[in-house]
């Protein structure tokens, strides 16, 4: 737990869209946790000691018996509280209010979702101060019940068509309370809405990736004392940036593993072995086990299995080379905040599996070796913003993701040399392109995939019988769901073009316009 900001908590009652509210509060400088419902004691109030609460929304009903409350004690703390969707349905039925069921739960209550727009009612209220500028403000409902009289002390501040008490407040004791998501997009003046509130609860804004930079290499000092650190190396974004963190905390105690498959980008060896070992000059292992990866690879075309051999055959190099440093006690991985609210979900369900480039899956229980994670407090934008911090190169720390099974994900069916070798230029041409025309930053993700059918073409005088290839570019905000990005067609001729002029063995350039869902971003 950190103890050198001031902290807001945030309670999850299961909203999906809980870690959008810890997202608006981090844009603010305001450090926020999440952390479960259950998971909230009276001891952990004491230890924790908030600045201010906010109470997430849910899909359970107040109603029902049982359903998820927070500790009575969370009220007394004297400090600002502000519920949510559910969070405002819960303060209101501990608070001595009343909430009715709507048809979902089986009462008679109007359920309302989606767009609605909220009207003040004649008095002020600190946290809407910027809004109803044109009388009113829209707003996403997504709420099946409702409340249905309020909680003694508290009045009404905004109401929409079908929400009688959408903004409330109890000003004496600083509680607040909406029916509504401020936190999404669909409320496009909820971030004021917060910017209101965190200020009326004294945050002062100090957490800045300058102020974390410093916490977090005392940390690590303190954790790891004279011992020796070895850290999984990707070429990511994440592995790099909590390698140069640890580096500038430990010094030469630190060395990084670059596990090389055989299945990088063009030149993205040599890139991330120049940059850790001379730029940076940080110990580095570069192991280079092409020819053992690609060999267990031949002849393998099941994407299942592709995956497991090569997690597998990671692990086993991995722990080869770290068995050779010694008096090593520790493994750093670039383990991020969402994985770390994943792991402690809602549901009380078990940890997910985090992904391979960030997890060497068992090797620290497997090698005796405790973790370091200096990054589980961040979420990716802040990682890259303390990236920049550690003067990472730009070119490092914008990159798009890039999966731990590397090129044999996008090459569908059997891997081989020559497949390799042809999907390498043509996605450098495709990158390069998207460079030059200024759109890499617009988007998420953006990759060749090598197709495994030859097609009939026609070159000069000649008949060619070469491989396709798909292009693939999407936009996101997490990889969970995902849009293709929209091309103008005269970029996607000029590179269709390019491809098949520079790369020898492609003569069909297809573009890929499925979404994720139904398609998944990767091609297996």
């Amino acid at each position: 737990m950190t103890h050198h900001h001031d902290r807001l908590l945030i309670i999850d009652f299961g909203s999906q869209v809980t870690q959008l509210i810890a997202r608006r509060l981090r844009e603010l400088s305001v450090y926020c946790e999440i952390h479960p419902y259950q998971n909230v004691s009276e001891s952990f109030l004491e230890e924790f000691r908030p600045k201010a609460v906010i109470f997430s929304g849910g899909p359970d009903s107040v109603v029902r018996e049982g359903a998820p409350r927070p500790p009575s004690a969370v009220y007394e703390l004297g400090v600002p509280i502000l519920g949510i969707c559910y969070g405002q349905q819960v303060m209101m039925q501990d608070l001595g209010g009343k909430v009715e069921g709507g048809k979902i739960s089986g009462g008679g209550g109007t359920a309302e979702f989606g767009r609605a727009f909220v009207t003040p009612t004649s008095s002020p209220l600190p946290i809407l101060k910027g809004w109803f500028a044109s009388g009113k403000e829209q707003v996403w409902m997504s709420h099946g019940d409702h409340v249905s009289e309020l909680a003694p002390g508290f009045e009404v501040f905004g109401v929409s068509p079908n929400a009688p008490f959408a903004v409330t407040a109890d000003q004496n004791r600083n509680f607040f309370a909406v029916q509504f998501h401020p936190e999404v997009h669909h409320t496009p003046n909820g971030k004021t809405l917060y910017e209101n509130f965190v200020r009326l609860a004294g945050f002062t804004g100090d957490w800045t990736m300058g102020a974390y930079k410093d916490d977090a290499i005392d940390k690590i000092r303190e954790q790891v004392g004279d011992k020796k650190v070895i850290c999984g190396l990707s070429g990511g974004v994440d592995s790099s940036v909590a390698a140069v963190l640890i580096h500038e905390a430990i010094g030469d105690q630190l060395t990084c593993v670059f596990v090389d498959h055989g299945l990088l980008r063009q030149n993205e060896a040599d890139e991330v072995v120049s940059m850790f070992r001379d730029h940076y000059n940080i110990p580095l292992i570069h192991a280079d086990e092409t020819e053992l990866f690609l060999g267990e690879l031949d002849g393998v075309s099941d994407p299942e299995t592709k995956r497991k051999i090569i997690g597998k055959l990671f692990i086993d190099v991995f722990q080869k080379h770290a068995n050779e440093i010694e008096g090593a006690d520790f493994l750093a991985q670039g383990t991020l905040y969402p994985d770390v609210i994943e792991s402690v979900s809602f549901s009380g369900g078990p940890s997910v599996t985090i992904k391979s480039h960030h997890n060497v899956g068992g090797l620290p229980e497997k090698m005796g070796l405790k973790l370091v994670e200096p990054l589980r407090e961040l979420f990716k934008d802040e990682v890259r913003e303390l990236g920049r911090e550690l003067g990472l190169p730009e070119s490092f720390i914008g990159r798009h993701p890039f999966p731990g099974p590397g090129l044999a994900i996008r090459c569908p069916g059997e891997i081989t040399r020559e497949k390799l070798e042809i999907l390498r230029k043509a996605d450098a041409v495709y990158i390069d392109q998207i460079r030059k025309h200024g759109l890499y930053d617009e988007i998420w993700q953006a990759f060749v995939a090598i197709l495994p059918v030859r097609t009939v073409g026609v070159m000069g005088d000649g008949r060619t019988y070469d491989y396709a290839c798909a292009l693939r570019a999407v936009t996101s905000v997490d990889g969970m769901t995902a849009d293709y990005y929209p091309f103008e067609h005269e970029f996607l001729g000029e590179t269709a073009t390019r491809i098949i002029n520079e790369v020898q063995g492609i003569n069909r350039v297809t573009y890929d316009i499925t979404s994720k869902p139904p398609g998944t971003i990767e091609w297996e």
